[in-house]
């Protein structure tokens, strides 16, 4: 039987296995839910654990050999494999639980391709590593940044592990940000596809190294090829000694966060 995924490129694995998880998070909206507690407040549905499931399975016929990292399964495959897939099946899952839509399902190849899927959307913004695009409707057209909706995502969410010294709701009391900026919450990594869509002006968040999460791989991924500004909340590059997440649609937009929150 002739594996129909062979012959895809990175990029279109990643495309295919979030959109996946993306129909499986679509068919059972509205749905009466199993919730699986994780503690803290956090809890998965059975539609993380089934979009998960699809988006391993693609995975897993198109590139066998490669080890996976899932928000669900957690680690599959050697951890010194050199090719790993980390996977967020359902990044929003309090919004799905609730019936909202701000959703996403994330797919990256560490150091690689990426994609994230709006599920009711249709929209799949994806990346090579080099380019940024979005596919809708079956055509792709590029990712283009741009600050010009002044809209700043707000991760609210904790936990915070710079405060009292950094929390992203102090920005909300700074005149300079009210004047400059509208805030938004979206609470879920969705945001940073929209930055390097130019759907929001920047998206900030705190946290220590969040280049290898599954919630932000992907994301961080499509806005680096897409030509945002991306840095830690300390202005520092992103990586083993990074803190947090400042996403910035072009440079001027990052200087001014970047000045606020040093203030």
């Amino acid at each position: 039987m002739i594996n129909p995924y062979t012959s895809l490129d990175d990029a279109e694995v990643a495309i295919t296995a979030a959109r996946a998880g993306a129909d499986v998070v679509r068919s059972v909206y509205g749905k009466r839910l199993t919730r699986i507690d994780k503690g803290a407040g956090d809890f998965a549905t059975a539609a993380d654990v089934e979009a998960e499931e699809a988006i391993l399975s693609v995975l897993h016929a198109a590139r066998p050999e490669d080890a996976v990292l899932g928000e669900e399964g957690g680690q599959q495959g050697g951890t010194e494999t050199a090719r790993q897939w980390l996977v967020d099946p359902l990044c929003g899952t309090l919004n799905y639980a609730v019936g909202n839509m701000l959703v996403a399902v994330n797919v990256a190849l560490r150091g690689g391709a990426a994609a994230v899927a709006d599920p009711f959307s249709g929209e799949t913004f994806f990346t090579d590593g080099e380019t940024a695009r979005v596919r809708h409707d079956g055509a792709d057209a590029p990712l283009v940044p741009t600050p010009a909706t002044q809209l700043v995502d707000l991760n609210l969410d904790p936990p915070f592990p710079h405060a009292p010294g950094f929390r992203a709701a102090d920005l909300l009391t700074r005149p300079r940000f009210v004047e400059r900026f509208r805030p938004r919450v979206v609470s879920t990594t969705l945001a940073l596809a929209w930055v390097a869509a130019g759907k929001r002006a920047a998206y900030v968040t705190d946290g220590g190294d969040l280049s290898g999460s599954v919630h932000f791989a992907a994301g961080i991924a499509l806005c680096q090829a897409a030509g945002c500004v991306v840095t830690g909340i300390d202005g520092a590059p992103i990586g083993a000694a990074g803190r947090g997440l400042v996403v910035a649609a072009d440079g001027e937009t990052h200087r001014l966060l970047m000045s606020m929150i040093r203030s």
